[in-house]
């Protein structure tokens, strides 16, 4: 399967189980994989047989600076889930939610989570 990628969007949300985390906020990255059928857009050129990587970011940022979740495995399932209402053409998409600033008592680059969800029919 073809795939198109977004890597390290970078957002600044409101996430996590602590009220500190929800008043200050804190970063973001995530990444998306987004699997469709390319030939036809290798071929035409044309924008209509691909997906558009500006929507994209703006559904994925939509998501991630928008309501306040206290799991950043809701945020990925809620990032996915608008992807594939939104394009049609997507067969599937994975999507991964880095915390790089998790308030985890330790030294710790990130915290992430990574899910891979299909397009029901």
């Amino acid at each position: 399967m073809d795939k198109i990628y977004l890597d390290k969007m970078a957002f600044y949300g409101y996430h996590g189980l602590f009220p500190e985390e929800n008043k200050l906020g804190q970063r973001f990255f995530v990444d998306v994989i987004l699997e469709l059928d390319l030939r036809k857009a290798g071929v035409s050129d044309q924008m209509e047989e691909s997906i558009n990587y500006g929507y994209v970011y703006q559904l994925t940022q939509e998501v991630v600076e928008g309501k306040s979740f206290k799991l950043i495995e809701a945020v990925a399932e809620t990032i996915a889930s608008r992807l594939l209402e939104n394009f049609s053409q997507l067969k599937a998409c994975r999507v991964k939610v880095n915390k790089p600033d998790a308030p985890i008592a330790g030294h710790i680059q990130a915290v992430a989570v990574e899910i891979y969800r299909e397009q029901s029919k």
